[in-house]
């Protein structure tokens, strides 16, 4: 049954509606080899941070719900605002649980990053979750207001969403980049994102990302990431890294943090007038 879910859609002297949902313009650019550039939003909880970094030019934001302090209010309020100023809105989750990917999803992330994955049968079921049949699994909440009022039907959205939704793969630890083939092997990852925190403490080297253990491990990341059609990416804490590795031909680049943004920001004027 083709239920029409929207309510703003035009009509041409009742002709079909006019179908128009947002696109994932991250995992278009992406699939175009283009690099895209994002940044954490890890603190501060206020969908301002969101239009900001937008009016910055930045491509995407990812919401931390691993480390950060987001309940699934603010998740809705900073993904919102950040698709109104068409800055790409991706979630961080916890956990690979259903509840948790499903209802970011519902609450207008456009992309989930699945944190500390080893297991490709795990990952192969996680993206399941964020599919709706008959691709996946996931189950069917959205409404109008997910949709932007848009005439649709729900086989129209359902579609688009599985689209245009982002899986990102995060690479954390040193079984993970052993097993980088097996994991890149499962259909559906649009990009990965190395976490080089954790994988600079599971080679043994914390903290230190220039090591040559960190370097070659996340070329070997990008290689097979290449070869298997997946965008590479890391996420950086410093604009020195982030061009060492932008040069170096990842294209899903996180470049620092909005809490060391401001602080950044607000030191060096200090600086100036002291």
């Amino acid at each position: 049954m083709n239920v029409h879910l929207g309510c703003s859609g035009s009509r041409a002297s009742g002709g079909p509606a006019i179908f128009s949902m947002r696109v994932n313009h991250v995992k278009k650019a992406l699939k175009e080899g283009k690099v895209q550039l994002g940044c954490a939003f890890a603190q501060f909880r206020s969908p301002e941070v969101a239009r900001i970094l937008a009016k910055a030019g930045f491509h995407w934001t990812y919401l931390d719900t691993e480390h950060g302090n987001f309940d699934i209010e603010s998740v809705q309020d900073i993904c919102r605002a950040a698709s109104e100023w068409n800055l790409c809105p991706i979630v961080r989750v916890a956990d690979l649980q259903y509840a948790l990917i499903a209802r970011a999803l519902d609450n207008g992330a456009m992309g989930i990053i699945f944190p500390r994955v080893e297991s490709p049968e795990l990952l192969a079921r996680a993206i399941s979750w964020m599919k709706f049949p008959p691709v996946g699994v996931r189950g069917f909440g959205l409404t109008p207001t997910h949709v932007e009022y848009v005439d649709a039907t729900i086989p129209q959205i359902a579609a688009h969403m599985n689209d245009n939704i982002m899986v990102v793969l995060q690479i954390e630890t040193e079984l993970a980049v052993e097993r980088r083939d097996e994991l890149l092997s499962v259909p559906g990852i649009d990009a990965v994102m190395v976490g080089p925190v954790d994988l600079s403490v599971s080679l043994g080297v914390p903290g230190d990302f220039f090591h040559p253990k960190m370097v070659d491990a996340m070329e070997k990341v990008r290689d097979s990431c290449i070869r298997h059609g997946v965008a590479p990416g890391t996420q950086t804490r410093t604009l020195d890294l982030a061009k060492f590795w932008k040069e170096r031909g990842l294209l899903f680049l996180g470049c620092g943090a909005e809490t060391g943004m401001l602080m950044h920001g607000a030191k060096a004027i200090v600086t100036a007038l002291s």
